[in-house]
């Protein structure tokens, strides 16, 4: 049976599966029904300066979008950062970490950017006996009002200055997590290793409107007919997440940087693609608000039975090997030809394949022969776009078929070379001394020159 421990910044846990800071983390109770259930580790809910409370709104606080089957696929909050006095949050994160100490305990923190107000509540959490901090710099709503959160976030040297503080005031490592609210994440990524942080993750909620009520013409969720954009997570996120962690995994100025992914983590699978990208954890919170806490079970051994199908026996056996495999598009194939091919025996006649390419693609599917429904590529057509594929209703119906020699669409022979864009004669910045430029590669063991 694989082992899932992980060693993360020197802290252990006995899976990879982390509770990501939300509601869930809110309190002892919830945080010890987790680590029964068999989560690996917790980040609380983001903690602020002692004092007056934080004031939530008193309504709803979630808009959602479902599949048509009701299934959630997105969720939006307005929920801001804990409501709970820091005496208590700091009282129950010890008794917790004394209680479970093979467990990972994460605070996650977001105060006034002066560095006062960070050494005074490093100085209390390091108290806490918790295993590191993450400093809350993705929050889009509320709180980025106030001049925290992403409007941290998305200044780099704002985190650089912050990152710097806590290392400078606690020995505890530093995990800076980034908001995608922002053109390149790379360069957020940059600063937090720059100020001396250990580690980031990402991705934090993505700013929204999920939605307008056409009775009361206001964005949801309503709160006496008005309402605000909020953080939108859940599966809809995963590939702008999963996009978001492997440029911050091949970037030369941030290769090596540990990575906790976050974004959209339903199932084994999704955990088993951050973590092929470099993740070291995931973490995880619209799942366990939809399944409840027991969904990691199913994760863990999901996880397990997978690595066991494929022979590895540890997480680090697999973690970052998608990421040399990550390119800019200049650096594809071009030689690589492709045709959709239709399984007649799995067809069941729906024309959904046929209509797909028909009306929008380019029109290399026939729907009828000899006067019978007959669903057939065309190969003079056929570009390889792999639509139809997407839209088939039956699994493994329609594939894509590697063909060699000479393309029948365009009448030309196929390279048996690799080639791309960067030497292709219709590229007017082609490299003309070289048949190809060479694609920049992350080894997998190995830093970038």
């Amino acid at each position: 049976m694989a082992d899932l421990s992980v060693d993360f910044l020197g802290i252990r846990s006995p899976n990879p599966f982390w509770l990501a800071s939300a509601p869930p983390t809110d309190k002892e109770y919830n945080v010890n029904r987790a680590f029964e259930a068999g989560w690996g580790g917790v980040v609380w809910k983001t903690l602020g300066s002692a004092g007056p409370a934080v004031v939530n709104v008193n309504g709803p606080r979630y808009g959602a979008i479902h599949g048509p089957d009701r299934r959630l696929l997105g969720l939006n909050n307005i929920e801001l950062i804990t409501d709970r006095d820091l005496d208590t949050n700091l009282e129950e994160m010890a008794r917790v970490k004394r209680n479970w100490p093979d467990r990972a305990l994460i605070a996650s923190l977001m105060v006034p950017c002066d560095e006062e107000s960070w050494q005074a509540i490093l100085s209390r959490v390091d108290r806490t006996v918790c295993d590191g901090m993450e400093l809350n710099f993705g929050c889009p709503h509320g709180m980025s009002e106030r001049g925290m959160g992403s409007a941290v976030g998305q200044v780099p040297e704002y985190i650089e200055m912050v990152a710097r503080w806590c290392k400078q005031h606690s020995d505890l490592p530093v995990i800076v997590k980034l908001t995608p609210n922002i053109t390149d994440i790379r360069y957020p990524a940059r600063a937090a290793r720059k100020g001396g942080a250990d580690a980031v993750s990402l991705i934090n909620t993505i700013s929204s409107i999920v939605s307008i009520d056409l009775d009361h013409f206001a964005p949801t969720p309503t709160i006496d007919g008005k309402g605000s954009h909020g953080g939108y997570c859940g599966p809809a996120v995963k590939p702008i997440a999963l996009n978001m962690v492997a440029e911050i995994a091949r970037d030369r100025e941030t290769y090596g940087v540990p990575i906790s992914g976050i974004g959209g983590i339903t199932n084994w699978r999704d955990a088993a693609e951050f973590i092929s990208l470099g993740c070291g954890t995931v973490q995880v919170c619209t799942a366990a608000m939809t399944y409840g806490f027991k969904v990691v079970q199913e994760m863990a051994t999901g996880l397990s039975e997978w690595m066991d199908g494929k022979g590895y026996a540890t997480i680090e056996d697999f973690r970052g090997k998608a990421t040399r495999n990550v390119t800019d598009w200049q650096y594809l194939n071009l030689s690589y030809v492709t045709k959709a091919r239709i399984d007649q025996d799995l067809c069941i006649k729906c024309g959904r394949c046929y209509i797909a390419c028909e009306d929008t693609s380019h029109q290399a599917i026939t729907s009828m022969l000899d006067g019978r429904r007959h669903f057939e590529v065309i190969d003079e057509e056929c570009v390889g776009c792999n639509l139809c594929v997407n839209v088939c209703p039956v699994e493994d119906c329609i594939t894509m078929e590697r063909i060699e020699g000479f393309d029948p669409r365009t009448g030309a022979p196929i390279p048996a070379e690799y080639t791309n864009w960067t030497a292709h004669p219709n590229n007017p910045m082609r490299k003309e001394a070289m048949q190809f430029a060479p694609e920049p590669m992350v080894l997998e063991n190995e830093p970038a020159e």
